[in-house]
């Protein structure tokens, strides 16, 4: 019996030991010129790009930023020698550690892993990274000096908390990158897929870097997806309606009705300029629209322009006039409603609490209560966005803005995968460009890669006086000659955080919630800045969280930590709780209006034209 089932396991270590065997060294050979010589012509390329002229966010000025910011933490480090040499002593009694492990586990002895991967770290879950010594070894190399690097970055003394969260951003940056899941010679995936192909797929990957370099500008813009998959009006954003006003900022849509009746006062929804309102109308099973309106609500959103140079000048307060209240008073004459209730997502929500500050104090009620989604009020904990923020930073942004009209859609994009590089960048590096693969279709992914531009004059006072100055939360913010006081806002709020949110962290939401002066729902969702919002009732995807009102004195919840402890967990999506509220805020039921009907007679089918308009 013994001896069968040694057999048997040689057997099988003979098959899986085949995958890693050249099958055909003259095609292997031939592959490896034509990879040569694309490679060259690649490279060539990128030789005549480089002239120098990289802006703000580009690979170029992030290194130098990079060089600067870990630079003043190895001088740290250098100016004590003592420390130094005990942390260098600490790295190399690791690698002594994993290398006497790894002789005893090729002996043929059971050892515990030096180093293993945190619990969901997809980049190590092919099970030869465990099963294989060499990959293993790779592997546990890699964590133990990451995670050196992060600890020794975290005991850094003598600089500031700001320098300190800078050098953490970078360290990962450069972390992520160096993965031995970036190289085919490292990667087990990518290793099998080269001998079994010859290394085709090299040569593929070759190609599709190419391509993606040719339809990009100055910054690399690695495709995420399969963009020939969607189309926005056939297959995303297909929820009935009609384009019903429009002026230079903002087409407004309704959208027709899913049910008999609905509740009497409408929603209009404010997305973020910074993208596509469509986020909230995906396919239809995960459209947050079509999902309001299925709930008998009468549902508006703004579709934002995509500007161009033309729009330089249109500032923060044209957004709020010409875009907020422009399609405020729409609403009303479409429908005939005496107020409405408004939404507001990311920046969008931003602008919803400064005009709803702005109403306050020109005693506006035309908004009878008002829904944050993952939208910030105070940004002193706006997360790692902040990192890219400083006067220096902005300066070259409004020097650059000032030559184009506007900041192209390429940048915020490089931006916010730079945020979550393990997530955004490296596996696509991998399954384009060393797999060979093409990318799958996905509609977030599409979107994500629909970015817009934003007008410079806007673009830098959002900046400047929200990011840098944090002015709004502190009482210093006027526009159209009002100063803006948030704790003057006393409508009904309800205001969705997300767990993971790297945009609008938790905490950063909580405190902007604490500074409402009406009453506020305040409920954290599980998953980050998108997933945690489009998260369907029927998926049970994600759970979320209720608790008391965060400027509660009597419940003592000063900090997040504190409502968190006493909140209520529940399972699944938060909509059916925020539509519960919303009925409370909308009126009775009347017959369901009809696009087009009203006052305001229909100008073109949704989603209108607005938002099919691309570029960078």
């Amino acid at each position: 019996m013994s001896d069968d089932k040694s057999a048997d396991q040689e057997t099988g270590d003979a098959a899986a030991g085949s995958e890693y065997q050249i099958n055909d060294p003259s095609e292997l050979a031939r592959n490896m010129i034509r990879l040569f010589e694309e490679g060259g012509k690649v490279f060539l390329t990128l030789a005549e790009r480089t002239n120098g002229q990289s802006g703000p966010y580009s690979a170029t000025s992030e290194m130098g930023e990079a060089a600067k910011v870990l630079g003043s933490v190895a001088k740290h480090w250098v100016s004590d020698p003592s420390r130094l040499v005990e942390a260098q002593g600490k790295l190399a009694r690791s690698y002594v550690d994993l290398w006497g492990r790894s002789v005893q586990r090729f002996l043929g002895n059971d050892v515990e892993p030096a180093a293993e991967p945190e619990h969901g770290d997809a980049r190590f879950s092919d099970p030869d990274w465990t099963k294989r010594q060499y990959f293993d070894f790779w592997k546990q190399a890699y964590l133990l000096t990451e995670r050196w690097a992060d600890e020794l970055v975290e005991q850094t003394d003598g600089i500031d908390d700001k320098t300190k969260k800078k050098a953490e951003f970078y360290l990962n940056q450069i972390a992520s990158a160096l993965s031995p899941s970036n190289f085919a010679i490292t990667n087990p995936e990518v290793m099998r897929e080269t001998l079994a192909t010859n290394a085709e797929n090299l040569v593929q990957g070759i190609r599709h870097f190419s391509q993606d370099l040719e339809a990009s500008e100055d910054l690399l813009r690695i495709k995420q997806t399969d963009l020939d998959a969607f189309e926005v009006g056939g297959n995303l954003a297909v929820t009935p309606g009609k384009v019903v006003f429009q002026n230079d900022i903002i087409q407004l849509i309704q959208y027709a009705p899913s049910t008999p009746n609905a509740r009497e006062i409408p929603l209009l929804i404010v997305p973020p300029w910074i993208n596509k309102f469509y986020i909230l109308d995906l396919v239809p099973k995960k459209s947050f629209i079509k999902w309001a309106v299925d709930q008998g609500f009468t549902v508006f959103v703004i579709s934002w322009v995509n500007p161009d140079e033309k729009l330089a000048s249109k500032t923060f307060e044209d957004y709020m006039s010409e875009g907020l209240l422009a399609a405020t008073q729409a609403v009303m004459d479409a429908t005939g409603a005496p107020h409405i209730n408004a939404l507001g997502y990311c920046v969008g929500g931003t602008l919803l609490a400064s005009t709803l500050a702005y109403m306050a104090a020109k005693g506006d009620e035309r908004i009878a209560s008002a829904t944050f989604l993952t939208a910030q009020v105070d940004f002193s904990k706006a997360g790692d966005l902040l990192i890219f923020i400083d006067d220096a930073q902005i300066t070259s942004l409004e020097e650059m803005m000032a030559e184009e009209g506007y900041l192209d859609g390429s940048r915020m994009a490089a931006v916010f995968n730079m945020l979550r590089p393990r997530d955004l960048i490296w596996p696509y590096v991998i399954n384009n460009y060393l797999l060979g693969k093409q990318p799958f279709p996905f509609d977030l992914l599409f979107w994500n890669s629909d970015s817009t531009r934003m007008p410079a004059a806007n673009h830098a006072f959002y900046l400047r006086e929200f990011y840098n100055e944090n002015k709004l939360a502190k009482g210093e913010m006027s526009l159209c000659d009002e100063k803006l006081d948030v704790s003057k806002v006393k409508i009904p709020i309800y205001e969705l955080a997300t767990r993971e949110d790297h945009i609008a962290p938790a905490a950063s939401v909580y405190i902007g919630a604490r500074m409402f002066g009406g009453p506020v729902r305040y409920v954290m969702a599980g998953s980050g800045h998108i997933a945690g919002v489009v998260n369907p009732p029927d998926k049970m995807k994600y759970q979320y969280w209720t608790g008391k009102k965060p400027s509660s004195k009597k419940h003592n919840l000063k900090t997040l930590d504190d409502w968190f402890e006493k909140a209520e967990e529940h399972p699944g999506s938060w909509w059916p709780d925020w539509a519960e509220w919303l009925v409370s805020h909308s009126g009775e039921k009347v017959d369901a209006r009809t696009p087009g009907e009203g006052k305001l007679k229909a100008i073109e089918d949704a989603p209108g034209s607005y938002v099919k308009e691309r570029g960078q």
